[in-house]
């Protein structure tokens, strides 16, 4: 959108002393641009753009339409802060919008607005670890504003597929299924991260069973912040999903409570999920620290083998280094040879008593 807002950092330090409902981006610094994207749909009709100036993305007059407006990238304030106007939003939400920090939430602006805040996760394979990227869904009587930190995948492309195809139900239903559909996307794409997150999990616990090694331990403590990581945006959204389930909104229909109904299955799903994986990552540390036990116990074995058999060998050296002149073994022709063969005789024994013993 904007031509001077090339570059937006971290101004959390700013933000700290504003009064409430000042406008200020909390987030990571941003090189693009923010894309917006107006969708208009029913049954019959879908119609698609890219909004370049901000004034072309108000709402549609016509109630038999439902107004869909993607805004990718929330690092232009100016940008909010326009939609904010158009579709009178209250500052203190347009503020949250911009706080890619705030928790999953969800508040009722009258019965004018509904405004949730999740987090969509993705798992990152190469570096093992969760990345977050902060959505937040407004809901109107006939619109739905999706604001999402710009990523290299658009987070509901999967919702542009079924809209364009006419594929399902979102195309029938209003403004509160396409509502529900972006929940119930983000709520699925848990699983995802889950599963994949469950396989490197298995993956670390064959290694360290088969070959435990150091490094693995801070990898179990990589996973389980990242385990916390999910457990941080899925937990509230039990409590959110059950307030809006019993909840009479007027901006609701009772056939999609039905479909939310769904999704707060999938969330208490998934925190099974997490509760499962983080018993899973206790007995793989359990395991690892066993491992390494077992492995010191070994060596210490070996050691303890090795300096049994050294002992009387040391004695029976100790004994001849003594330098006394009434010693007869000192002075008999064979006696360096006849020690020498004791002490192989007596190392063969042990070892053969200790094989005997599988004590090595």
């Amino acid at each position: 959108m904007g031509r001077n807002h090339k570059k937006h950092g971290n101004y959390k330090d700013k933000k700290a002393f504003t009064s409430p409902g000042t406008l200020v981006y909390v987030g990571k610094e941003v090189a693009e641009d923010t894309v917006i994207k107006l969708v208009e749909f029913n049954e019959e009709f879908y119609q698609e753009k890219i909004i370049k100036v901000l004034n072309d993305c108000k709402p549609a007059l016509k109630d038999t339409k439902v107004t869909w407006l993607d805004v990718d990238g929330i690092h232009e304030v100016p940008a909010v802060e326009a939609i904010g106007k158009h579709y009178q939003l209250h500052p203190l939400l347009q503020e949250d919008v911009l706080n890619t920090e705030q928790k999953p939430k969800l508040e009722h602006f009258g019965d004018k607005h509904l405004f949730t805040i999740l987090k969509m996760l993705q798992f990152n394979p190469v570096l093992n670890q969760i990345e977050s990227e902060h959505v937040g869904l407004i809901l109107g009587e006939s619109f739905v504003i999706s604001f999402q930190e710009i990523h290299k995948t658009d987070v509901f492309a999967p919702v542009f597929v079924r809209l364009k195809a006419s594929i399902g139900k979102t195309r029938k239903g209003k403004a509160d299924y396409l509502f529900y559909s972006f929940c119930d996307l983000i709520v699925d794409n848990y699983f995802v991260v889950l599963e994949k997150f469950g396989e490197k999990l298995e993956e670390l616990e064959v290694k360290i069973i088969d070959k435990p090694e150091t490094t693995d331990q801070t990898l179990l403590y990589r996973f389980k912040r990242e385990l916390m990581t999910v457990r941080k945006a899925v937990l509230p959204l039990r409590d959110m999903f059950g307030t809006l389930i019993r909840e009479d909104s007027p901006l609701i229909q009772a056939s999609t409570n039905v479909y939310l109904r769904d999704v707060y299955d999938h969330v208490l799903q998934i925190l099974d999920t997490i509760e499962t994986y983080r018993e899973m990552i206790e007995n793989i540390q359990n395991i690892y620290l066993t491992s390494l036990s077992n492995k010191m116990n070994s060596v210490m074995k070996t050691l303890t083998v090795f300096t049994a058999i050294f002992m009387p060998l040391t004695f029976i050296v100790g004994i001849y280094g003594m330098n006394f002149d009434n010693m007869p073994e000192l002075h008999h022709q064979h006696g360096y040879f006849y020690t020498l063969g004791l002490m192989v005789m007596i190392t063969i024994v042990l070892w053969v008593y200790f094989k005997w013993k599988k004590y090595v």
